[in-house]
């Protein structure tokens, strides 16, 4: 590989509606670092969102605006990376038809996900072909770009691994055109909600990453604390407190104090959340205010949509341009 050329990247996320500090601390603010060193490709992957939630579509245009505007807030530049819209490209899906065509369904079968998630989900209709082969899609997904490394966290590698065997079977057929993306493995930080549970709009326990100062102060007014320190004077246990662990993120040089002020009842958990909605107020201000301004422009938010399509396009037609002259069509 040609030292002189960044290597690139890709990675995506789902339109569910705004972004919450889960989604920030999990995977956004990493790929704000990476913009700076990588060619980067970031997706909204509405495509993805319909193998879950085919039946309910009435609110997509809608989340995929969201996230954008969470993603442009939170500091993605698109002079920086190309940000665009999975099905406005649609050489994903020819090139989700063509690997279709070699890979063998036991390959999906055994997905750890794919079982999980039916589990997960059970009573609803999702036992169909697009759940099924939605790791196949996400392997076109980054064929497509003929990325170099995708950003995963270790429960995603089964799915990367996927993609790995996918492009080493289409290079032994036809000949080599994939790489096969390594994983870009990162330390993502899980954050619980405000209620000590997995942070998720399911549980309506998030603070979202564009929130007011209002709306983040009643927020974290709300969050649980230790079970066990039921007045005042009780000593905590920082170890098992939510409020504690969003410290951990959000106001690291003040931890070791505030876990030692906890311990010996030094500071109550009201005051102990005062200064977390501080922190978090103080390290939110410019992705809300960003937003806003955002909010306010909405034809620049087309543009910037627009233009990243057009970008992804370009590179994802050079691709299918390969491989169709590999598979002699």
């Amino acid at each position: 590989m040609s030292t002189n050329r960044k290597e690139v990247i890709l990675s995506g996320m789902r339109p569910s509606g705004r972004l919450h500090l889960g989604n920030y601390v999990g995977a956004l603010q990493n790929w704000v670092k990476l913009q700076e060193e990588y060619r980067c490709y970031f997706f909204i992957a509405d495509w993805h969102a319909l193998t879950t939630e085919y039946q309910d579509t009435d609110r997509l245009r809608e989340y995929v605006r969201e996230i954008l505007l969470d993603w442009l807030s939170a500091g993605l530049d698109p002079r920086k990376a190309v940000i665009f819209r999975q099905s406005a490209v649609k050489e994903h899906a020819e090139l989700y038809l063509l690997l279709a065509m070699i890979t063998p369904i036991a390959w999906l079968e055994r997905c750890p996900t794919f079982k999980e998630q039916l589990r997960q989900l059970e009573g609803r209709e999702i036992n169909t072909y697009g759940f099924l082969g939605y790791p196949l899609l996400q392997a076109a997904d980054i064929l497509a770009y003929r990325a170099d490394a995708v950003p995963v966290g270790e429960d995603q590698l089964p799915h990367l691994e996927l993609t790995r065997e996918v492009a080493r079977r289409f290079n032994h057929i036809y000949g080599s055109i994939f790489p096969e993306p390594r994983p870009l493995l990162s330390q993502f930080t899980l954050l619980p909600g405000i209620d000590g549970r997995k942070m998720s709009k399911s549980y309506d326990n998030y603070i979202s990453l564009g929130a007011s100062r209002e709306e983040i102060q009643e927020k974290v007014r709300l969050m649980v604390t230790d079970p066990q320190r039921a007045r005042r004077r009780d000593p905590g246990r920082p170890e098992v407190c939510p409020v504690y662990k969003f410290h951990h993120v959000f106001n690291a040089p003040a931890l070791e104090e505030i876990a030692a002020e906890c311990r010996r009842a030094g500071i109550g958990c009201v005051q102990c959340k005062e200064m977390l909605a501080k922190k978090l107020v103080e390290h939110l201000a410019p992705a809300y205010e960003k937003r806003m301004e955002l909010e306010r422009n909405p034809r620049l938010l087309e543009e910037i949509l627009e233009d990243g399509n057009s970008r992804a396009r370009e590179v994802a037609r050079e691709t299918l341009a390969a491989v169709r002259r590999a598979m002699k069509l």
